[in-house]
């Protein structure tokens, strides 16, 4: 089946008075995806073509984060991933989701980190693309080309500057085409869009939240989720450098880069990352004489 079959999946479910947006397909162990926070973005928009393949192992939930596409925006009154983690382990309450597996695409692999911080026992496992969170930069200027590009974007959003934006997430310029330039536009100018993407960031550099918040990549060591990291060898937004120091501190920890790479890894290397996101993720845990 192809991602336009799916398209129509798309439902709203109200979880103690905060609507959520999301797509469900398939059978089996559930795997949640989340996607990251460019202009525009949505479940659909980083994971639609993924889907059809996830769905055929999984029970497969692609919400919109809160306060991105049809989902509502919460009161923020901590940095966004952690508000955004509690939110997620309620939606699955309301799914009667337990545990499940999860994928994350650079901010929804820091809110799954978060998820998996506060609530050990929901996450699985989880393997997360390009993600902040548990990674920290090591070699690279911050902010990095594609977040000055991002919030370039979010002061003026003009059709320039969303192309100078992509530019910095894909290796491959023949990815950009008119039809993806036009549909981030069109969903990152709705109404209310920047408005809620920069209470988002605002809320993850406003010094007094972060004065009472401690960064995940401090508590690293301390995590016992398994854990697969995927990282575009040229990604842009979340350069490469910043995978090392997870892959040296998480202590269940694998690291699978890809050259030829931005920070889109499920779109430019879509067969490879489908494959070995599937193979980590349904992967038996081994047996007590594994190691012998």
């Amino acid at each position: 089946m192809t991602s336009a079959t799916y398209e129509s999946t798309l439902v709203t479910k109200d979880v103690e008075g905060l609507t959520f947006a999301y797509h469900e397909a398939g059978e089996g162990e559930p795997l949640i995806m989340l996607h990251g926070s460019g202009p525009g973005v949505s479940a659909w928009s980083n994971f639609g073509d993924n889907l059809p393949v996830f769905a055929e192992q999984f029970r497969t939930v692609m919400p919109d984060l809160p306060g991105f596409g049809g989902t509502g925006l919460p009161e923020l009154d901590e940095v966004y991933p952690v508000v955004a983690a509690r939110w997620i382990a309620r939606f699955m309450d309301h799914l009667g989701i337990e545990s499940a597996a999860f994928v994350g695409n650079s901010m929804g692999g820091a809110v799954a980190a978060e998820l998996a911080a506060q609530f050990p026992e929901r996450v699985r496992r989880m393997a997360i693309m390009g993600s902040g969170g548990l990674s920290v930069g090591i070699f690279a200027a911050e902010p990095s080309e594609g977040f000055s590009r991002l919030f370039e974007f979010l002061e003026d959003p003009t059709r320039e500057r969303m192309v100078a934006w992509i530019r910095t997430m894909v290796h491959d310029p023949r990815l950009i085409t008119d039809e993806l330039v036009d549909e981030r536009m069109r969903n990152a100018t709705a109404e209310g869009v920047i408005g809620r993407m920069k209470a988002i960031f605002g809320s993850m550099f406003d010094p007094r939240r972060r004065e009472t918040y401690t960064p995940l990549w401090t508590r690293a060591a301390s995590f016992t989720t398994p854990t697969l990291m995927l990282w575009g060898r040229d990604d842009r937004m979340l350069p490469y450098d910043q995978a090392h120091f997870a892959n040296r501190w998480l202590p269940e920890i694998e690291l699978h880069s890809f050259a030829h790479c931005g920070h889109w890894v499920q779109v430019e290397r879509k067969y490879d990352f489908e494959r070995v996101a599937i193979e980590f993720l349904t992967r038996k845990a081994p047996g007590p004489d594994a190691r012998s």
